[in-house]
């Protein structure tokens, strides 16, 4: 399936606990992608970075970023032991606790973080008007679990940027914090 058809709302697993937010779509053919939530497979993020381009490249490299910079103890790197391992062999992939979606957030369990890349993004969506900006950059929404960051790119959510949002969701007391 083409990644940009509307029927394809993610990219990922489908019972993630963490849910990324993008405003655009990889202009690219998957052939195994359903309709919905759908999973990668390996070589799947190497093929849309080539297909695509450094934009998506750098997307698939900050989410890595941000998930191995997450306390271990929140299971989410498995027995990877660099973050170009976990991008390699566990994002978006069936049972990774890691989604990408293409629309904006619209059920808000209390076990899921909801990651908003983008300002000008969040703002087009219909949560706008309940999030609370920590920075011009940062918000949140506490009751929806909801945080808004720079887009996933290194100039925007450089490693110091990525070190501060994981300060946010430590603040934020997320349920998967409580373990």
């Amino acid at each position: 399936m083409h990644l940009t058809d509307p029927d394809i709302n993610a990219l990922g697993d489908s019972n993630a606990r963490i849910r990324v937010y993008i405003g655009n779509r990889p202009n690219t053919l998957i052939e195994h992608v359903q309709p919905g939530v759908s999973p990668l497979v390996a070589q799947d993020i190497y093929n849309i970075g080539q297909a695509c381009g450094n934009g998506w490249r750098k997307v698939f490299n900050v989410y890595a970023k941000l998930i191995f910079a997450l306390p271990p103890t929140l299971g989410f790197r498995d027995t990877t032991s660099r973050w170009q391992d976990f991008r390699d062999s566990r994002l978006l992939q069936a049972g990774s606790d890691t989604a990408l979606y293409f629309s904006e957030p619209e059920e808000f369990s209390p076990d899921v973080l909801h990651i908003i890349t983008g300002k000008t993004y969040a703002n087009s969506l219909s949560v706008a008007s309940s999030l609370y900006w920590e920075t011009p950059e940062f918000a949140i929404n506490k009751q929806r679990n909801i945080v808004v960051c720079p887009y996933f790119d290194y100039r925007q959510l450089s490693n110091a940027k990525i070190l501060f949002l994981i300060n946010v969701l430590e603040q934020l007391h997320l349920p998967m914090y409580k373990n």
